[in-house]
């Protein structure tokens, strides 16, 4: 295993990058969000409210006024788990705020032949390797600078995000369906 260190370390990177920030969430749920009362009350039938003011909306508003750009791609099940129903309830936050949010169905993805850990792209440079544990907790993250393994994330992102629909319009037909 690499040498890992705690996410942490990292989240300078959110404030410091230039062009664009791009993330592959391909879990099927994430510890944090079960645990915290949004995802409860969500589970208990309540509409999660867009939080404008939530640190991570301020800095996508933050850095999309100076140019630069956030988005994701969000691997999803059919039908969706209850973990990616509730991500797909609360991206209007961080659309409102400017960030690009996608979803992508894992057939899809695995047809693309997608990396299956979550990841973060800073500027086509460095490439964040997430590495989660089988309850879905982040225990530590790798940043990577090798220029191949960079490139291929680049190659990742470009397809994904290129077979990826808007989370919204995928929400909407998960949500008609229930």
């Amino acid at each position: 295993m690499p040498a890992l260190i705690p996410f942490e370390e990292i989240t300078h990177l959110f404030g410091e990058f230039e062009h664009t920030a791009f993330r592959l969430e391909t879990r099927r749920g994430y510890a944090t969000d079960r645990e915290g009362e949004r995802f409860q009350a969500f589970m208990r039938g309540v509409m999660p409210e867009v939080e404008p003011d939530h640190p991570w909306n301020v800095n996508v508003r933050a850095k999309a006024e100076q140019g630069a750009r956030f988005s994701r791609v969000r691997i999803i099940d059919t039908p969706p788990t209850d973990g990616q129903r509730f991500l797909m309830a609360t991206a209007e936050g961080g659309v409102a705020a400017g960030e690009d949010i996608r979803v992508l169905t894992r057939a899809k993805a695995e047809r693309l032949q997608l990396p299956d850990s979550d990841l973060w792209l800073f500027d086509s440079r460095t490439l964040v390797r997430m590495h989660i544990d089988e309850s879905d907790t982040t225990i530590g993250v790798e940043v990577i600078t090798d220029p191949g393994r960079v490139l291929a994330a680049c190659k990742a992102r470009d397809a994904a995000t290129a077979a990826a629909r808007p989370s919204a319009e995928v929400w909407a037909q998960v949500r008609s369906a229930v």
